[in-house]
């Protein structure tokens, strides 16, 4: 059970640091909402501090020696950790999807870029589809379908992030975009880093990640009928507030660059009424064929681990090998 003082600390966290998140869970029943908080707040704390560091490696590295502690259930005495914990303990969350989380964490902290929209699949797998996933398990939800279906919506959300992001991601030096798609358009990615501006045919870039995001959010929307239907409004809120993100890009011509996408109070509370009415039809219509889809090659190992009862501490030889790069950087780092 979360300590209260620990669940008050992640609310705050949420509160300030995922507006969109904040306002779809007050939709969730509370002994849903209350673990998912302290989910979100763990992954937002750890994505902090990787990203808001000049260290990379070494916060990758200090996160692993966290989530040790958290399995071995002495966590650090932080609220989100300790919250994490109880969650880990109560739910039996398989190791491997936190573990899915550090690995994409650990390619921000290499500086990894994306030539293809399916290595782009890769990385939102852990960064995103991770969370959607282990929100299915809070939700005592582990059947393959519903579970792709959260991987698909985890896609989309993270897919809305970086259109949305372009300029902000480009002055930081991050570039999330398809290498093959920007070279297609004839855009220098080196130039884009080094001066970022907005162009139609970077537009055209951005609108091209939008659409498949659309394809996702399509395919994800049949698994809100698998969920518990007290769970059902939250998740479907989550998503119309996210596809709606996308659709502000649009409407600012694509520009993402020169400012930033935003929905507002009012369009979050008018979201909500649409999947108040859209999870309400759920108890009276057929099951969507896109409920049954086949997911993305690249979630299968999340859909897998999810399906297994146990929280085992082994970690997969690909996380191995890459945490075994940022020591090695790590220890030249300290050695210079």
């Amino acid at each position: 059970m979360i300590a209260p003082d620990d669940l008050t600390a992640c609310k705050a966290m949420i509160r300030t640091g995922s507006l969109s998140f904040h306002a779809a869970s007050r939709l969730l029943p509370a002994r849903v909402r209350d673990p998912a908080l302290a989910l979100y707040a763990f992954c937002r704390v750890a994505d902090d501090d990787v990203d808001e560091v000049q260290d990379k490696t070494a916060a990758v590295l200090r996160l692993r020696e966290r989530l040790d502690l958290i399995y071995a259930g002495r966590p650090e005495a932080r609220p989100s950790d300790r919250a994490f914990a109880a969650v880990i303990a109560g739910f039996d969350l398989p190791r491997a999807l936190p573990d899915a989380l550090l690995e994409g964490l650990a390619w921000d902290a290499m500086g990894r870029r994306y030539r293809t929209l399916a290595d782009l699949y890769a990385y939102g797998a852990r960064v995103a589809s991770a969370v959607g996933v282990m929100m299915c398990v809070l939700m005592r939800v582990r059947d393959p379908d519903a579970l792709a279906r959260a991987a698909d919506l985890g896609l989309a959300m993270q897919l809305t992030n970086i259109a949305r992001d372009v300029g902000e991601d480009a002055r930081a030096g991050r570039l999330f975009l398809p290498l093959d798609w920007l070279e297609e358009a004839g855009i220098n990615a080196g130039a884009l880093l080094a001066d970022p501006r907005h162009s139609p045919a970077l537009g055209r870039v951005t609108a091209r990640l939008l659409a498949a995001a659309d394809e996702l959010y399509l395919r994800s929307g049949a698994g809100v009928f698998s969920l518990p239907p007290d769970c059902r409004m939250g998740i479907a809120a989550a998503r119309h507030i996210y596809a709606a993100i996308g659709s502000e890009v649009a409407r600012q011509g694509h520009d993402s660059v020169t400012r930033r996408a935003r929905t507002s109070r009012g369009q979050k509370l008018v979201l909500m009424g649409r999947a108040l009415a859209g999870s309400a039809l759920t108890h009276v219509l057929p099951r969507p064929a896109q409920l049954h889809a086949r997911p993305v090659p690249e979630v299968a190992f999340l859909i897998e681990a999810a399906g297994q009862r146990s929280a085992r501490p082994q970690r997969s030889e690909t996380l191995l090998a890459i945490l075994a790069q940022l020591e090695a950087r790590d220890r030249r780092g300290a050695a210079g």
